[in-house]
């Protein structure tokens, strides 16, 4: 059995010791971090959207063989970067 968390920053590491061991026989090496340890390089945005706004999306997003998420994004990319 390990007896000390690995310090590492390789996630497959972490996660094959994590795999084998449990988090509460290891209590006295834990602290609390205060401070943000992982940030997004991206921003989740929710768009309502009626559900005719939505299907008509959806049916042009198919129509050039993308799913909506990526049409939108493509959208975006091309009417807001520009301006940046």
């Amino acid at each position: 059995m390990t007896t000390h968390i690995p310090h590492t920053d390789s996630i497959k590491e972490l996660a094959s010791f994590w795999d084998t061991n449990d988090l509460t026989d290891f209590d006295e090496q834990l602290e609390e971090v205060t401070e943000l340890v992982f940030e997004r390089e991206e921003t989740v945005l929710n768009v309502p959207l009626s559900a005719k706004e939505a299907s008509a999306l959806a049916a042009i997003a198919e129509s050039r063989g993308v799913d909506a998420i990526s049409l939108v994004r493509e959208w975006v990319q091309q009417n807001v970067e520009p301006s940046l």
